[in-house]
């Protein structure tokens, strides 16, 4: 579930890169992704992407939404609704706003976070003003961000791609390993993907720092297409379901 992106990456280093920003745009207002989460043939939940153009304090921004929720019995068992939200500059490609609202079980955390790019602060509802560095980004738009600028035929098998990302009220260092172009089979044929091993947390739900995998398609659109954890109860896949409004034509491969 969306939940997972809380212990995904290791927090290891300070010093991250700033990417330049390229001519390529990736998605648009309208796009609308759905995945299921399956623990073999079992479909335990649903997760959701969209894109919608919007005004905030009077600016034309980008408001992406990820959510994830548990169906069928596992809805029963222990109920998840996890909602994250960016509003991104699309001029910068960077977040003036983020909201996070977690309902897992009786648990539940809500905060707002607004990024001020003049002074290199965030202001986050639970904790305050926090002095952070300059392109700082929420985990949700470090993702469109690279799908703009930095999922493409530049990479090279092996390279480590690095976000700086403002999460939980702390400073969140984003690692994802490049491992090359595959192709996988999915109910839409052959799609051709980058593959990519986000860096794990060892010790929590994982076992080595490459027990997460992410194909992204290896069009125009940049789109998750399957995406593997490794867990120590299990494995999971969460799988695209669905798709529409596509900024791009989506492309697949069938030999």
């Amino acid at each position: 579930m969306v939940s997972l992106m809380t212990f995904l990456f290791s927090l290891q280093g300070k010093e991250i890169p700033r990417y330049p920003l390229t001519d390529h745009s990736s998605y648009h207002h309208g796009e609308e992704l759905a995945f299921t989460l399956s623990y073999g043939i079992i479909t335990g939940g649903m997760c959701y992407l969209t894109v919608k153009d919007t005004l905030l304090n009077n600016q034309t921004v980008q408001h992406v939404v990820a959510r994830g929720e548990t169906v069928g019995v596992a809805d029963v068992l222990y109920k998840i609704r996890d909602r994250y939200e960016s509003f991104i500059d699309p001029e910068t490609s960077l977040p003036v706003k983020a909201v996070r609202s977690i309902r897992e079980g009786r648990y539940r955390y809500f905060n707002e976070v607004l990024y001020d790019r003049d002074s290199s602060q965030v202001m986050s509802k639970k904790s305050g003003i926090h002095q952070v560095p300059d392109g700082i980004l929420d985990i949700l738009s470090a993702f469109f961000y690279a799908r703009n600028h930095k999922f493409n035929d530049d990479l090279v098998e092996g390279e480590m791609i690095e976000f700086m990302t403002y999460f939980s009220d702390e400073l969140f260092p984003l690692r994802i390993r490049y491992r090359g172009t595959e192709v996988i089979r999915t109910n839409f044929g052959k799609i051709e993907c980058y593959k990519f091993s986000p860096i794990t947390e060892v010790g929590r739900a994982f076992k080595t720092e490459d027990d997460m995998q992410l194909w992204i398609s290896k069009d125009d659109n940049r789109i998750p297409i399957r995406i593997k954890f490794n867990l120590a109860v299990g494995s999971f896949t969460c799988d695209l379901e669905s798709f529409r409004g596509l900024k791009n034509s989506f492309s697949s491969v069938r030999h």
